[in-house]
């Protein structure tokens, strides 16, 4: 299951990686905007010049998906970037100095933990407006309290450990002993967390795009894609599931990509736990 789901990511990255010559963009436009065929309101069905068919007003549905695999990586290494480094900074500054410095953070994490985190991503990209970098502000804005979390909870058990004493008793100050000890001890959490967090960041990305608070209309995005197909999802009355394709393969390729996301989290945590690789030994 974990070669499948790196095989499949493998795959997603070649795709992002060749999305000029697999779906060559027009001359002089942006090549994340979706060319149009025409501006007939009904999709169209899979055809020779569109192999996965069009949505409303024509967006060529196999070159947003080619595209938006460029666009998921962008959010998801966005987000995740931005939430390990927040959750780096706050984690360790909590966990190691404690009294009113941890105090402090904490309660600022339990007010961002207070609201439900797509309800704030809402609030946040409605604030901020349309746009793929809003987009990662606001999922980092709501995603970096479990970071810090979990972050001080590693460090507090870490700097009671006998090196870190050895390296305070050695006359190292407080920066060397977390650069140098404390947080490569208290890494890998991080590491198993942030590949499961993956998938869930491409779910609220294409939610909010869905909602019309991700990016404009014709990005190439996946959830913007599932926006633009959710008038055609029963199809025409007396012709149900008539434009099946236009849901059905962008819902496939979200699926797929994180499905293998969650995958490799669970084989990322059973190779880094020292408790699951005790118990296999047994």
């Amino acid at each position: 299951m974990a070669l499948a789901a790196v095989s499949t990511l493998a795959g997603f990255v070649l795709v992002a990686a060749a999305a000029p010559v697999l779906a060559p963009p027009p001359a002089g436009r942006d090549p994340y905007l979706i060319p149009t065929a025409g501006f007939d309101i009904d999709p169209h069905p899979p055809s020779k010049g569109h192999p996965f068919g069009t949505t409303e007003n024509q967006f060529d549905l196999y070159y947003g998906l080619v595209w938006g695999a460029r666009t998921v990586f962008k959010v998801t290494i966005g987000v995740i970037g931005a939430s390990i480094l927040i959750g780096l900074l706050l984690g360790c500054l909590a966990g190691y100095f404690g009294g009113r410095v941890d105090e402090i953070i904490m309660r600022l994490t339990d007010i961002f933990l207070a609201f439900p985190g797509l309800v704030l991503a809402v609030v946040i990209v409605a604030l901020l407006g349309k746009g793929l970098d809003k987009v990662v502000i606001a999922i980092a804005a709501v995603n970096w309290p479990t970071y810090a979390r979990l972050m001080r909870s590693e460090i507090l058990v870490v700097k009671e450990r006998e090196f870190v004493s050895a390296a305070r008793a050695l006359g190292a100050g407080d920066l060397r002993i977390i650069l140098r000890h404390i947080i490569p001890s208290a890494f890998f959490p991080f590491l198993v967390y942030s590949s499961l967090d993956m998938g869930n960041v491409v779910i609220v990305s294409s939610a909010l795009s869905f909602l019309g608070l991700g990016t404009e209309i014709g990005y190439a995005d996946w959830g913007q894609l599932i926006a633009l197909s959710r008038r055609w999802i029963l199809g025409a009355p007396g012709h149900a599931l008539q434009f099946w394709y236009t849901i059905a393969y962008p819902a496939a390729v979200i699926t797929l990509f994180v499905l293998a996301w969650n995958i490799l989290g669970d084989a990322v945590r059973d190779v880094l736990d020292p408790r699951l690789r005790g118990r296999r030994a047994a």
